[in-house]
């Protein structure tokens, strides 16, 4: 169905306060990885405001869909995202990165709606692999969705994964690539060029899908037209800016895991403001 123009204001908002969210918590915490979360926002945002299926008083219903974040880095705005559709209060978004808390600076099961740890670049894609693989074989409606970074695709282990997958027909899986061409030691092309991106993951027999990353209609679209495929996995190739929605973080390759700090930070919260949609 056409997304009106009220559900994707809807989505950009739920956007919004992810990554004023994103930026509250890193500050406080002092550490954390701002760029990668800020690019995902509007994904995450669609993801669990209109595409999952999911019941955050039902952790462990047997047909909700799964999402997994496999560049575990950019947690931040998973739990933003979390707190938000109610699985935790979101005073708990202040402890993060502490000692003892329930969300620590990579997603670990302790994080009510995290079924799976991450953060070890490289094995997200086969984690999500094997959770749909599993609805297969046990007949399961259930979607199995996960994020990777477009550095991580330098890693073999992703191919291997995007083999299977293809191999074993998994129209259930629903990769995205965060592609805003940053990683930890600068740009991807650079560092290792991943790219032609749509030619190998067509090599790899997955639909390939391409879009703008922060175009919210872009996005749900994407999602949708990926449920009408079948046989094959797909693959939304999504362009993004690192750092988006805060001006001096964009495109800096110094916030891949930097915390803003003093000015930057009363600067990066007026950016994200959103009094507006308070009250």
């Amino acid at each position: 169905m056409p997304n009106s123009s009220a559900e994707i204001e809807y989505l950009e908002n739920k956007a919004r306060i992810i990554r004023h969210l994103i930026v509250k918590m890193i500050a406080h915490a002092g550490s954390g990885h701002p760029g990668g979360s800020l690019s995902i926002a509007d994904i995450i945002a669609c993801l669990y405001f209109k595409v999952l299926r999911h019941n955050p008083k039902k952790l462990n219903w047997e047909d909700r869909d799964r999402f997994h974040l496999s560049k575990g880095h950019a947690c931040p705005a998973w739990y933003a995202a979390l707190a938000e559709a109610g699985y935790f209060p979101k005073d708990k978004l202040l402890t993060l990165r502490q000692l003892g808390s329930i969300l620590q600076g990579h997603p670990d099961r302790c994080t009510p709606g995290v079924d799976v740890a991450s953060g070890s670049l490289g094995q997200g894609l086969s984690v999500a692999l094997g959770m749909a693989l599993a609805g297969k074989l046990d007949k399961k409606a259930y979607r199995v969705y996960c994020i990777i970074g477009d550095g991580e695709l330098q890693e073999g282990n992703i191919w291997e994964a995007a083999m299977a997958a293809s191999h074993y027909k998994l129209d259930n899986l629903c990769a995205v690539v965060d592609y805003n061409n940053f990683q930890i030691d600068g740009k991807v092309s650079e560092v290792m060029d991943v790219s032609p991106l749509k030619e190998k993951w067509l090599a790899f027999g997955w639909n390939v899908l391409q879009i703008g990353g922060h175009s919210m209609e872009d996005i749900c679209n994407a999602f949708e037209k990926a449920k009408e495929i079948k046989n094959k996995p797909t693959v939304i190739i999504a362009k993004t800016t690192k750092g988006k929605g805060v001006s001096f973080m964009e495109n800096v390759v110094d916030f891949h895991g930097r915390a803003p700090k003093g000015r930057e930070i009363e600067q990066a919260l007026e950016e994200t403001d959103i009094s507006d949609l308070e009250g």
